[in-house]
């Protein structure tokens, strides 16, 4: 089972005036990096079901391809 990824950073992490410019820079790119990936998973895997399954989570077949195919830096 997968864990739903932020929309963005917690917000203890954002807040950090600290951090240095660069590090916030890649800590920001870290974080969509892996928003894209979960995205990716997330959409081979309902690629990847059974019509029953589809219909037990309300999903036709038709909505499930069209979000399977979605790019995976599109919401």
């Amino acid at each position: 089972m997968s864990r739903a990824i932020p929309q963005t950073p917690p917000a203890a992490l954002t807040l950090n005036r600290s951090m240095p410019p660069l590090a916030r820079v890649l800590f920001s790119l870290g974080f969509v990096v892996v928003r894209w990936d979960e995205r990716r998973r997330t959409r081979l895997g309902l690629s990847r079901l059974d019509p029953h399954l589809l219909r037990d989570i309300g999903l036709s077949h038709r909505a499930a391809e069209i979000e399977a195919s979605k790019p995976f830096w599109q919401d």
